[in-house]
């Protein structure tokens, strides 16, 4: 593996580590100002902290099983369980000068339902 394939990784499974262990803050700092995220029914995040703010009500767990790097190119085969329901992803990152400039996820969405409503203070419900 090349030292750009080795840097990719880093940046992705750091991220994939920061949300994990809900460290959204952290998380948002490896992904550029103007990353461009598209979900699996097309949607999209024109900011990085709407996308981020959405993955903090979801709460999610990463299993990663597999993970891919071919230079700036990362995709990662993982589940994701929410509020008890398991759901199998792919995403494909980008990364460029050592942030994360796209992310395309593909799931069902029909396995996980909306995100769960905030609660008092901008807390999500647990």
């Amino acid at each position: 593996m090349s030292q750009k394939d080795v840097r990719s990784k880093e940046v992705v499974m750091s991220y994939i580590g920061a949300l994990d262990g809900q460290r959204y803050e952290e998380a948002l700092e490896l992904m550029h100002d103007r990353v461009k995220i598209r979900g699996p029914a097309g949607e999209t995040y024109g900011k990085p902290s709407g996308f981020i703010e959405t993955l903090r009500r979801y709460r999610g767990k990463y299993d990663v099983k597999k993970v891919f790097v071919d230079g700036p190119d990362v995709c990662v085969l993982y589940d994701l369980t929410v509020g008890g329901s398991q759901v199998y992803m792919s995403s494909w990152y980008k990364v460029r000068d050592g942030k994360i400039a796209s992310v395309h996820t593909v799931f069902d969405p029909s396995t996980m339902g909306p995100p769960p409503k905030e609660g008092p203070a901008g807390s999500a419900p647990r």
